[in-house]
């Protein structure tokens, strides 16, 4: 039945082995700096390339400060840790998203509330977010955002940008403001998404990305936090184990983070954001000619949403239903070709089942229907 997908896929990659979802791709002067590193000893969290790498992360996403961090899921914490969220507390998040969202909030002693998609965006929606909100919480008199039931606190809220794809952004901005909710941008899978001409990650309270190896551009494993010089500040002082500047003496002034991204990662990832605009045409390439392939067939390629520049991490199509998703995994995978299904909603895993949730039907529509396709990015695509 998708024999003719398999095809297209493979001229695209030209090769008839295994292609995988999203494999790195080292073309620029990546092994040069590693060996500068290496020849340098400074090899852990002190060194040139950290600061570097933050310095041209901050320029390329226009966020005052980056801070760079062991992973996305780190990165995320100390995020949360910044926006102020408390043992207790609840925090608003995707159902349809990556564990690591839910684990993050776990972290820090709070609780997620799962708020359903757009179907256009893949991402929190804003009207089933502000419906939530006045069904279920109230402001008080001092401005905090409190769950009737309980007294609560509702502390923060953290859309994802779903495969790379921004969210309703200004959207999201003014109902976090109507209600006092800190909005915390994961933005782990969107590094080069644009949102109306501005980077995803810095429109909320703190932003955070993700440079894994199946990331746009990878650091092995890695993150960075996005923030402003006071908050960026603190994001230092807590990754880096809370240590007080001195010059001999090790003063810790409170419980702090082993959170740092070793100069051996941030080495690569210096040689990698070199290469990200390029990147970007690639991928941007490959899902232009994904969306033309898939033309008048019963998979629908799901595209940019309006006045955004997505980064098409992972491509993503449509089926028209859980059979159909089930025949077009099963077709592909067993012809060499990895595709994957969108994860399972976070409200299915064990230890969030009993979460607090809204209507979440596009979550459940979505998640039947998705598969991602073969991702990587080619320097050059057939004709």
């Amino acid at each position: 039945m998708f024999a003719s997908l398999i095809q297209f896929i493979r001229e695209q990659y030209r090769t008839n082995d295994f292609i995988p979802l999203h494999a790195p791709v080292f073309s620029g002067r990546e092994r040069d700096y590693v060996l500068e590193t290496i020849e340098s000893t400074f090899v852990s969290s002190v060194g040139a390339f950290v600061e570097r790498f933050e310095s041209d992360m901050a320029g390329y996403t226009g966020s005052q400060k980056a801070v760079a961090t062991v992973n996305g899921t780190a990165a995320l914490h100390t995020a949360l840790m910044l926006a102020g969220v408390q043992s207790g507390d609840l925090v608003i998040t995707q159902a349809l998203t990556f564990v690591a969202t839910c684990n993050a909030i776990a972290y820090c002693g709070a609780q997620p509330v799962f708020i359903d998609v757009d179907r256009h965006t893949l991402g929190l929606s804003p009207l089933a977010l502000e419906k939530w909100l006045e069904e279920m919480a109230r402001k008080d008199d001092d401005g905090t955002c409190r769950l009737k039931s309980t007294g609560q606190v509702v502390r923060a809220c953290v859309p994802m940008h779903t495969f790379g794809h921004p969210v309703e952004l200004d959207s999201l901005v003014a109902v976090c403001a109507r209600w006092g909710i800190a909005l915390v941008e994961d933005a782990a899978e969107s590094l080069g998404s644009f949102y109306k001409g501005r980077h995803t990650g810095v429109f909320g309270r703190v932003g955070v990305l993700s440079f894994n190896g199946n990331k746009i551009i990878t650091t092995g494993g890695g993150g960075m936090i996005l923030a402003d010089e006071d908050l960026g500040r603190r994001a230092k002082h807590l990754t880096t184990t809370a240590k007080q500047p001195h010059p001999y003496e090790y003063v810790h002034d409170e419980v702090g983070y082993n959170y740092r991204l070793p100069n051996l990662n941030a080495a690569l990832g210096c040689a990698q954001l070199e290469q990200l605009e390029d990147f970007i045409a690639a991928k941007r390439k490959l899902a232009s000619a994904y969306s033309t392939a898939l033309q008048g067939s019963d998979l629908r390629f799901f595209t940019e949403p309006d006045n955004c520049r997505s980064n098409y991490w992972l491509n993503a199509v449509i089926c028209e239903d859980s059979k159909a998703r089930d025949r077009l995994l099963k077709e592909t995978n067993e012809g060499g070709v990895m595709t994957r299904p969108i994860w399972q909603l976070m409200n299915h895993l064990s230890m969030y089942g009993g979460c607090l949730r809204g209507d979440l039907t596009n979550s459940e529509w979505l998640a039947e229907r998705i598969v991602n396709l073969p991702s990587s990015v080619i320097s050059e695509l057939p004709d």
